[in-house]
């Protein structure tokens, strides 16, 4: 079964690549989003199976986001990774104490990015998936 993706980060160039990277790498379905308010919208509307959030952004950033998804009981379930260029070892540990599903670093690459979030949540466990098989 495909999943969907929500991608939120400001800079559009970041959003284009890991969305490339996630279609050709798995064909998920890809949201994106370029604020924070932005995402919380995306997110309560399509319940996307996971949400990228980069955490450098103006406005709102994403632990604010995060905080943001986590007290809306429709985005609550909905397992977040941050993205941050600036993932020293005593942050990802402070981000997982906040309930996050992973800390990812940037830059990333683009095509490592869907086994990167499968191994990450769990997901697809065992061998191909038979979607890859038939796509």
């Amino acid at each position: 079964m495909s999943k969907t993706v929500l991608i939120v980060d400001d800079e559009e160039d970041v959003r284009a690549i890991a969305k490339l990277g996630l279609e050709m790498g798995a064909s998920w379905n890809v949201l994106t989003a370029s604020s924070g308010q932005e995402a919380l919208a995306v997110a309560a509307t399509y319940q996307p199976d996971v949400i990228l959030l980069d955490m450098m952004m103006p406005e709102m950033d994403g632990r604010a986001t995060f905080q943001q998804l986590q007290a809306n009981p429709t985005t609550k379930p909905i397992p977040v990774i941050l993205v941050t260029a600036k993932a020293q070892q005593f942050d990802q540990n402070s981000f997982v104490d906040m309930g996050v599903a992973a800390v990812f670093a940037k830059p990333f690459r683009p095509l490592k990015l869907a086994e990167q979030i499968k191994e990450a949540l769990g997901w697809g466990e065992g061998g191909m998936s038979s979607e890859w098989m038939s796509g």
